[in-house]
């Protein structure tokens, strides 16, 4: 019935395949390893690569060794479902993706088809869960219901009776937390005073900054990534309105300030609250401080996924799907970010969000 069932019974008749293959466990890695939101990807990799290579040390799963397979979905939706279908086709019994709600919605309904357990560290979306395809779909992260939460209680507290424009780029991430945010802000009797959408792939947005002008809006609030936010409040810096920028997990990244120089000072996004600070993660952390790698942003979140997934096949004793899920609906999981139990939907019961600001340089917790 699945899909790949063809593949497994080549196996089982003894085609042409190594015999040691048949001692590892495939674990991909999916997201985008390229395009402009590869600095996300390359956070997955990091976290996840950094859980294999532990556990392996500490005699694998089951006794058997994990080997990751990438896959680079490049943030496309297109793309991730080849992506998912070729895992699928490796023989991935788990998933560390993907980064964009966007892709992975789409690729979620493969893994699902295939019995695979897909956990992504970052995709925030709700539909993801809300409308899961199967019960071997979860995440770590937190939804954009909470932050959009946060960040709507935050605008009426500042801005109830000032001008609050809403940007988003039309992504299922972007469009998804522009609205939740604005239905915090609403539900507060706040009326917004502009609605307005960029397309990404254009990188002039005079139009629109000449409408926020007009508006004379004292706060902006972006829906999505932080590639378009900079050259958003940099060409607002460069016309000379000082609005204040505000956004959500996608603007963690110090290259947003490598794009707006000064111009990005202020502007403050929603996140979890920093994890390489917990005493749980500080052999992690300086694990990473030793490779010289920054375990910012999803790195901490992906480690923990695959950490969650091991303890889950290890007390199942089993990488079968269905066996994985059963102990990852009943558990409460021991975890480098702190302690993860999953809902009925498959989202972790405790998620939390605060702000940051791009301050000298860098970005700090508020």
């Amino acid at each position: 019935m699945k899909r790949h069932l063809a593949a497994a019974i080549g196996a089982a008749l003894g085609l042409v395949l190594s015999g040691p293959a048949y001692a590892d466990i495939i674990v991909g890695i999916a997201g985008p390893m390229s395009g402009e939101n590869a600095v996300f990807g390359g956070q997955i990799r990091n976290g996840a690569e950094q859980a294999i290579e532990d556990i392996n040390a500490a005699g694998g799963v089951n006794g058997e060794k994990l080997v990751a397979k990438i896959g680079d979905d490049a943030c496309d939706p297109k793309q991730a479902v080849n992506v998912a279908n070729q895992l699928a086709g490796d023989g991935a019994k788990f998933v560390v993706g993907h980064y964009c709600s966007g892709s992975s919605i789409p690729a979620s309904a493969v893994y699902a088809e295939e019995g695979i357990i897909e956990i992504s560290p970052a995709s925030t979306n709700p539909v993801f869960t809300d409308k899961r395809p199967g019960p071997t779909i979860y995440r770590v992260c937190g939804r954009d219901d909470q932050q959009g939460a946060i960040a709507g209680k935050y605008l009426l507290d500042q801005y109830k009776d000032k001008k609050v424009a809403v940007v988003h780029d039309k992504s299922s991430y972007g469009k998804g937390l522009a609205d939740e945010t604005l239905k915090a802000f609403q539900a507060g009797g706040a009326k917004e005073a502009l609605y307005e959408t960029i397309t990404p792939s254009e990188k002039d947005y005079s139009a629109l900054v000449s409408k926020l002008k007009q508006a004379n809006v004292d706060a902006v609030y972006f829906g999505g990534y932080y590639q378009q936010a900079a050259l958003l409040v940099r060409q607002m810096r460069d016309q000379g309105l000082q609005a204040k920028l505000l956004g959500g997990d996608a603007l963690q990244s110090n290259e947003f300030l490598g794009i707006t120089g000064k111009g990005g000072e202020g502007v403050m996004f929603t996140f979890p609250p920093d994890q390489t600070k917990l005493s749980s993660a500080a052999a992690v952390v300086e694990k990473f401080k030793t490779k010289k790698i920054a375990p910012e942003g999803f790195t901490l979140y992906s480690y923990a996924a695959v950490q969650i997934w091991a303890k889950a096949a290890t007390d199942a004793k089993s990488t079968e799907g269905e066996a994985v899920s059963a102990e990852m609906n009943k558990q409460s999981f021991n975890t480098i970010v702190g302690d993860i139990k999953f809902d009925a939907k498959g989202d972790p019961t405790v998620a939390g969000f605060v702000f940051y600001e791009f301050k000298d340089g860098a970005y700090t917790q508020m």
